[in-house]
């Protein structure tokens, strides 16, 4: 079985309580620690078994880390796992998912090397907030229910408003609109990414 590290919770001396995003769950387990056991961290892909234990949480087993190149370029590193906190705190209380939070990560996590990663999650958030019903592709304030023509700001959420009514970044409401059609942010500069990116941090 294989999936992403999205959370670890220290235990008992150095044991853990292991959250792992899979195709389709997210797996809860107990990891004992021990000299010769796999390092374990957030944001790490393993391969893994199970122990099933009637009376706890099932045991983390045989973990095999299979490691990305981009884990050892710290920048890289820490947006990543800023998108794994980000899907902890959106699933934790879930535990049959549907397979878009794992594939998005796999399409992530295969592209951080070569492309920017702060654009491949913008990509990637706009894909699972299509895909759980909650993109607002109608360019209409939440705020005051009017039709937005030029400009817009973004709330958590990507929910869309007036600037004059939210009073926050401005952006081009044809960059919007292509970002939510084709979920690619080419259009988009720097300084817009980063408005963006923190957004995201804001939660889905």
């Amino acid at each position: 079985m294989q999936g992403y590290i999205i959370h670890t919770q220290k235990v008992k001396e150095e044991d853990l309580i292991v959250y792992i995003l899979t195709q389709d769950s997210l797996i809860k387990c107990y990891r004992f620690y021990g000299a010769r056991h796999a390092s374990i961290m957030q944001g790490f892909k393993i391969d893994f078994e199970l122990n099933e234990s009637a009376n706890f949480l099932p045991h983390l087993r045989s973990v095999l880390h299979l490691g990305f190149s981009w884990l050892i370029l710290r920048e890289r590193l820490l947006v990543w796992q800023q998108f794994m906190r980000l899907l902890y705190t959106h699933l934790k209380d879930v535990e049959q998912i549907d397979e878009i939070y794992f594939n998005q990560a796999e399409i992530c996590a295969q592209r951080f090397l070569k492309q920017n990663p702060k654009r491949l999650i913008i990509e990637a958030y706009v894909r699972i907030l299509e895909h759980e019903g909650r993109l607002h592709n109608e360019p209409i304030c939440f705020l005051c229910d009017e039709k937005i023509s030029d400009k817009l700001s973004l709330a958590r959420g990507f929910l869309p408003s007036h600037t004059h009514c939210a009073g926050n970044f401005s952006f081009e409401v044809s960059k919007i609109a292509h970002l939510f059609d084709n979920k690619s942010a080419i259009l988009l500069n720097d300084e817009e990414i980063n408005e963006l990116y923190a957004i995201i941090l804001q939660g889905f």
